[in-house]
């Protein structure tokens, strides 16, 4: 539905125009041919108060006349030769005599849109454009505003659908990547038990075997996340501190110790902080943030900080900072975009994929807080 909606919007669009203009041209014909028999109907009593003998028949054939001439809808003025409204006919407010102060400003505007015609030594007539003819000027302006929104609305709808097709395209990749790997580790677990059997023999072997198998379950969940790509995420009650604490052992076992060593500090609470997510989902995104914060370190060592403190209401923050050199002011705006990276040879698709798991799959938020040493990021879960 969605993905229906643009397409939808644009349908109505075009039909709202297609609608639009066959009624304005259907109400411009029928205007043009009322004003086709007004036009007639004045050439005829022209016509009889020119052959009419008497003065009185004249007359009558004058008033006629104005009174036609009124039916044309023609906002008129008409002046004395002293410049004084002495008639007025179809203004756009309601006056009380020709006295009224907004009939003599109102010449002004009609001989703005027209010249007066008359003699100035006699009578001036002063009129202005019928409501058809401010249509006629107005209503095309507004549909080609209407054809230039469209235009627009069909451009976002095309790069919506490419972006969504790609997408797609991505997403079966990925869930083509953790099908793949699903043989070799399976092959793999079946390895790492067979030199468990016979680790008691060789005691290099006995103590690498914890971490073996660590890299192997660490490979299956990487495999699963795959899975999870382009599926919608799960709500299931998970315990905040416990997953950071997990994920902060994890990389303490493999950073440096000696030289150049990195230290990760975790801090959780007493008790547990549950928050409604998917854990594969949200422990991808904590490793996003540490993965960048080892990076940052790397070379140099220092201090990696996990903090795990309750947010409003029943959520959760997670904090994750380092000692490092920081990420500069004027590249802060666009740590977020994928793509972006001061890295060589990154893919700059660490930060950009951890927002996007936060903020679109948990409702939350990933922020870079300003500090003075290192770089500091808070994902804000609700509960």
């Amino acid at each position: 539905m969605r993905r229906s909606g643009p397409v939808v919007l644009v349908t109505i669009g075009l039909l709202t125009l297609l609608g639009s203009y066959v009624w304005y041209a259907q109400r411009v014909v029928v205007e043009l041919g009322r004003e086709a028999r007004q036009t007639a109907q004045l050439f005829a009593q022209v016509y009889g108060a020119t052959a009419s003998p008497t003065a009185t028949g004249s007359a009558a054939s004058q008033l006629e006349i104005l009174a036609a001439l009124r039916e044309f809808g023609v906002p008129i003025i008409v002046t004395d030769s002293l410049g004084r409204a002495t008639a007025i006919a179809n203004l756009p407010f309601e006056a009380n005599d020709e006295r009224d102060p907004r009939v003599a400003a109102y010449i002004d505007v009609l001989d703005g849109e027209n010249p007066p015609v008359g003699d100035p030594a006699f009578i001036l007539v002063h009129f202005g454009k019928t409501r058809l003819m401010e249509g006629l000027e107005v209503i095309p302006l507004l549909q080609a505003a209407l054809v230039g929104i469209l235009i627009i609305v069909g451009v976002l709808v095309l790069r919506t659908r490419s972006r969504a097709e790609r997408e797609r395209v991505w997403a079966g990749m990925a869930r083509e990547a953790a099908h793949q790997l699903g043989t070799p580790l399976s092959s793999l677990h079946g390895w790492v038990e067979l030199l468990r059997e016979r680790g008691g023999q060789d005691p290099g072997l006995a103590s690498a075997l914890p971490h073996i198998s660590g890299d192997v379950d660490r490979l299956e969940r990487v495999a699963h996340r795959f899975e999870r790509i382009g599926r919608p995420p799960r709500r299931d009650q998970i315990d905040v501190a416990d997953l950071v604490a997990q994920v902060g052992a994890y990389y303490a076992a493999r950073t440096p110790t000696l030289a150049n060593a990195i230290t990760i500090d975790v801090q959780r609470p007493a008790t547990a902080l549950t928050v409604p997510g998917d854990r594969v989902l949200l422990e991808w995104a904590i490793e996003s943030l540490v993965k960048n914060a080892v990076d940052a370190l790397s070379g140099q060592g220092g201090t990696i900080s996990l903090a795990v403190t309750p947010s409003a209401g029943s959520g959760a923050c997670v904090r994750v900072a380092d000692s490092g050199p920081g990420i500069p002011r004027e590249l802060r705006s666009k740590v977020f975009s994928p793509g972006f990276t001061t890295k060589e040879g990154g893919w700059g698709i660490g930060l950009a994929l951890s927002k996007r798991i936060i903020e679109e799959g948990h409702d939350g938020r990933v922020v870079l807080v300003p500090s003075d040493r290192g770089a500091v990021f808070d994902v804000i879960l609700p509960g």
